[in-house]
């Protein structure tokens, strides 16, 4: 059944000016605009589309994907601020309200905003809101220390970075774990690291145990062999100088080395490791 804030395959059943109307069933005859068709039609044909509402509440279809469906959170940049609230660029012809109600402050034109996208159940429109915290899934996450996560930055507090895990659950990775600035509606790979008694979710950008050190031996094994046997890197070098070149702590290289020193792959020198 065809619903608002969903793809459907509808039957194209009446051409006219305006465009091709669809069959959307409970939700009677709907306009597919003429601009919107594609380059080759017929009436009875099936066609691909998503299902929004225009300027006066009336079902209108698309072929174009917004760039956020319902129940999805991204970052969205704002382009009009009006009596009703602010209107965000999601991709198609009609832009994405935030009424007022659901701006934790007031948002400015020109600046992104991490979102969730919903259906509003007393007016049936899509709408957006700033209210990330109200639409997180509280039920126990389905994830185990160690897994691999898709992660969306949405906000940063004293201890660290917020980020919403698989567009349900939210965690925090500690500052003191991140070394480059991160910015609201930035997407990237992290891991589970751990759950805390009262059910919060402690994340990580780096693999856990034994995974991280594995992973960085190779790295560095690599990055010696590409120099020619030898890297002038070491212990001794400053921890802001081992983030720059490897993005990790001095502790986890000093772990890494030390590993690959054991297994008499690397030798250690006061100024650098070179091949054994």
């Amino acid at each position: 059944m065809a619903k608002i804030g969903e793809q459907a395959r509808l039957k194209m059943i009446t051409d006219t000016r305006y465009g091709v109307f669809l069959d959307g069933g409970d939700l009677g005859e709907i306009l597919l605009p003429r601009k919107e068709l594609p380059t080759q039609w017929k009436i009875g044909e099936m066609v691909e589309v998503f299902l929004y509402t225009d300027s006066e509440d009336r079902p209108v279809a698309t072929l174009k994907k917004p760039l956020l469906l319902p129940g999805q959170f991204g970052r969205l940049r704002v382009v009009a601020s009006t009596p009703v609230g602010a209107f965000l660029d999601w991709g198609l012809a009609k832009d994405l309200l935030v009424p007022f109600r659901e701006q934790k402050a007031r948002m400015e034109v020109g600046k992104f905003y991490v979102v969730h996208v919903r259906v509003d159940e007393e007016s049936g429109r899509i709408v957006a809101t700033t209210r990330i915290a109200r639409h997180l899934d509280l039920t126990p996450p389905p994830w185990q220390p160690g897994d691999e996560v898709e992660l969306l930055i949405y906000g940063k507090t004293p201890m660290g970075y917020k980020a919403i895990i698989g567009s349900s659950h939210t965690g925090l990775l500690f500052g003191n774990e991140v070394f480059h600035p991160l910015q609201p509606g930035e997407r990237l790979t992290g891991y589970i690291a751990g759950r805390r008694e009262d059910g919060k979710i402690d994340l990580s950008l780096h693999p856990p145990g034994r995974a991280k050190v594995n992973e960085l031996e190779e790295r560095i094994l690599m990055e010696i062999k590409a120099r020619g046997g030898y890297w002038a890197l070491s212990d001794n070098s400053p921890a802001a100088e081992i983030h720059q070149e490897l993005g990790v702590s001095k502790r986890n290289f000093k772990q890494a080395t030390g590993a690959l020193f054991r297994k008499r792959q690397i030798t250690l020198e006061p100024d650098g490791i070179r091949l054994a």
